[in-house]
Parts: C-alpha cells; structure tokens; sequence
C-alpha cells in the first residue's frame, strides 16, 4: 500500500530529475507566443467544424451558444488550476506529474494512462477528419480518403508527416503550428463576420426550444450516466439539453493541457505558462461562441446539417465561396491539431519513463534533435494504425471524459499543493482557493456524469488496462521505489 500512495519529491521535479535520469533533459526553447500557438493550435479543430451542428441540432437548438460558454466556464476554470501548477511546478508530464507530487504515485499513472488515451485517440480521430476535409476539397478517391475508405491513406500519410516535425524539434513544431493557427483563425474570423450579415432573428427564437420528449431515444449504455442515476425521462432541448450539448462540446476544449505539458521547455515558465493557457481558452471561447452563434442565425436549427454545419449554412444563402475558406481553414486546423496531440504525448511519455513507471529507453531524448523521438515514433505508428483502419468519430465523448478526469485531479491537486507547501513560489495562483478548485473538481464531475453509460465502461476497460501494466511493470521499477 505504500508503494502506490509514495510521491514524488518535490525538490526533483523542479530540477527536472535528470542528474542521474537515463533520459536526458528537454531543451527550454518556447516563448509565450509559441505555447499561445501550440494552445490554440490544438483546440481549435474539430469542435468549431462539426459539434456545433449536431448538437443544436439534437440538444440545445440555437441554446448551444450557451452551451459552449458554460463547457468554456469549465475549461477556464480548470486551465487557472493547471497555470497555478504549471507555473510553480515547471516540468513535462503536466498533470501526471502534479499528481505524483501531491496525491500520490498510483493516481500519478492513472492520470498519465488517461493522458495517453486522450492525445492517441484525439489525434486518430483529427486525422480521419482531416482526411475527409481534403477528400472533399480537392475530390480525391473516396477508397483512400475519408469514412467510406477500407484503409484511411489520408489519415496515416498526414500522420506520418507530422510525426516526423514532431520528432526534428519542438522549435519547428511551433513554427509550423503557428502558421496554421494564423490561416484558420483569419479564416473564421472572416467566416464570423461574412455570416453576420445572413443571420435572421427567427432562427434565434425560441433560444432555448422547450424540453421535449426525445425523437430518438438512448437506452441502456446509450444512456446519459446522469440519467440513469436519477431516473429521469429522456428529454431534448431545454435545459437539460443545454448541459448535455456543453457536456459533448467540451470536447472542443479539450488539449489545452497540453500546453502545461510544454512547461519545462519553455523560456519562462513562471511568467508564461498563464498566458499560454489562460490565452487559449479566452481566444477559443469567443471564437467557439462567434462561430455558434452566426450558424444558429443563418439557418433553423431543426434544418442544420451535422455533417458540415457551417459550409452548408452558407451554401443555403447562396454564398458557396464561403465554403471553400471553411475546408481550408478545417484543414489547416485539424493540421495543427494533429501536430500538438503527437507533441503532447511524447512529453508524458518521456516523463514517465524518466520516472520508471514505462520503461526508460523509450523515452529517451534524441542527442541532436532534443526531443522523445522514440515514445513519438511508437505514438505515431499507433495513430497511424487506429486512424487509418477504425472509424473513431463516435469515440470523441471517451476523449472528453479523459480530459474531464485529468481536469478533476488537477483542480483537487491546487489546495492539496497549497497545504503541504505553501511556500512554495507560485507565479500565478487561483482566485478564491480552494473554492474555485472545488468548483471546478465539481464542475467537471457534473459534465462526466452528462456522458454516457457505455462512454464510462469503455472509459473504466482502458483504465483496467492500465492498471494491470502499473502492477506488472511500473510499480516494481519505478525510480522512486529506490
């Protein structure tokens, strides 16, 4: 028992443990505009493309403007949790780490097997999107390209591609990254202000339609967790259906974290990493709620099409141009999106090998490029073979519930690291501890139990995995069991 309840000191995270670490240290390169880069480049994708027309359509109605304000609410509060700890405790491996420093060695693991299903599934189903956005753009086979391939070549060349900037260096990652962002944040930004000018009021009113018993209703694993636990009706619209919509769309939110990973490589930490998460979310919110609220205006929620939301709303005021900017920008995006996931799982792969718990050589740093070219090549393989051979769209609530666990045991990390080192330096510290912690822990709880039941069994079956390698393997070779 005190094998999985040890933590890690925290005098050897903020050196980086790499004195006698067979893996070598990160190289700090990163300023505050490249985390802001790699932030946005990673959350800004998929969501703003496709979540929005679905679930206004099956949810919220034109309500989901609302319901990505309160998934932004949730992921803004958990992002201050995550720059208190980023800032204080500068170190790859994000929320893994900061639960081996606080909570304790057993959590530490489950957070970063949790991490890693997060970034390998995010990134296998970006890519399949990617390659059904290309498909579309420049009519190209749909036998190689998109959902109706066999073998998804799209998904693993653009894969491959990315795999290989992500292994050179993480400065040329966020150069590409940074290009990226620039396109597709131009792009919606002039999508926002072109469909202003097709918004009609009456497709605004009711804003929040009526609860209604739902037109297709889930049973059994199908069902919201919530639902099953309170034994209520299943209902669409309303309320309630605006906080299940936010439940599904913080899905778009989700990999911001992915800049605390980056923390030990960046210049300045403790100045920079608020700005990089903090930065994210706020950019991310009003675009998310721009974007909304302009394709809500443009077409009856009841008429949206879920599969191009936003393209289509144009092509029905005749404006098919716009169309165009909205494939490039979803490609560039979903691009960006694809690079940050391999970044991200390279550094908690690297720390948790430099901690013992997976083994060290595959963490290993490259001695020209400076990065975890090993755990990035594996990880790139792995994303090649799920996303060119599974259809994974109907996995982006697993990615969600992944991102909201790790959220939750970041928020409950704020005050446990407050009370056992309160002198610790902290660059930036969370307003209101430890309530806005406990709300946050809370909130992201509620948005868990939003989900469904068969989300939380595939959820629980990955965490059972995970498990068993921890006692075979990480619990006996850890470094701290020296």
């Amino acid at each position: 028992m005190t094998e999985i309840l040890r933590k890690k000191p925290l005098e050897a995270v903020l050196s980086q443990d790499s004195g006698d670490a067979p893996t070598g240290r990160l190289r700090k390169r990163l300023g505050r505009l490249d985390l802001i880069g790699f932030g946005v480049g990673i959350v800004i994708g998929t969501g703003i493309f496709t979540l929005t027309g679905v679930e206004a359509k099956q949810h919220a109605g034109p309500g989901v403007v609302l319901s990505f304000v309160i998934a932004g609410v949730v992921a803004l509060l958990a992002a201050m949790c995550y720059a208190e700890l980023a800032s204080s405790v500068p170190t790859a491996g994000s929320a893994y780490t900061y639960a081996y420093a606080t909570i304790g060695e057993l959590v530490a693991w489950i957070i970063g097997w949790d991490l890693i299903l997060e970034f390998i599934l995010g990134a296998s189903v970006v890519s399949r999107g990617w390659s059904g956005y290309l498909q579309n753009l420049f009519g190209l086979p749909t036998e190689l390209f998109g959902e109706r391939s066999v073998v998804n070549l799209g998904s693993m060349a653009i894969t491959a591609a990315l795999g290989v900037v992500a292994a050179v260096g993480i400065k040329e990652s966020a150069r590409v990254t940074n290009t990226l962002v620039v396109v597709k944040v131009a792009i919606c930004l002039f999508v926002v202000v072109a469909g202003a000018f097709f918004v009609r009021g009456g497709n605004l009113t009711p804003f929040v339609p009526p609860s209604a018993p739902a037109s297709e209703v889930a049973t059994g694993a199908g069902q919201p967790l919530v639902q099953v636990l309170s034994g209520a009706a299943p209902s669409a619209f309303g309320f309630a259906g605006v906080l299940t919509a936010a439940a599904v769309v913080f899905f778009a939110y989700t990999g911001f974290e992915a800049v605390a990973n980056l923390s030990e490589e960046a210049k300045r930490p403790a100045k920079d990493m608020a700005w990089g998460l903090l930065g994210t979310l706020v950019a991310a919110t009003v675009l998310y709620v721009g974007v909304s609220l302009v394709l809500a205006g443009m077409v009856d929620y009841r008429h949206i099409d879920a599969g191009s939301p936003i393209s289509s709303a144009f092509d029905s005021v005749g404006a098919r141009w716009a169309g165009v900017l909205v494939s490039i920008a979803a490609v560039c995006g979903l691009t960006s999106v694809i690079l940050v996931e391999l970044v991200g799982i390279g550094r908690v792969g690297f720390a948790m090998g430099r901690d013992g718990l997976l083994p060290s050589p595959i963490a290993r740093l490259h001695p020209r490029f400076g990065t975890p070219v090993r755990v990035t090549i594996i990880a790139t393989v792995l994303i090649m073979v799920i996303g060119g051979l599974l259809p994974l769209t109907a996995l982006a609530d697993l990615v969600s519930v992944g991102a909201l666990f790790a959220f939750l045991l970041v928020s409950i990390a704020v005050p446990v690291l407050r009370r056992r080192r309160p002198e610790l330096p902290r660059a930036f510290r969370v307003p209101l501890s430890p309530v806005l912690p406990i709300v946050s822990a809370l909130a992201c709880l509620y948005l868990m139990l939003n989900l469904s039941v068969a989300t939380w069994l595939r959820f629980l079956v990955w965490l059972v995995v995970g498990l068993a390698i921890y006692v075979g393997y990480g619990r006996r070779h850890a470094r701290l069991r020296a």
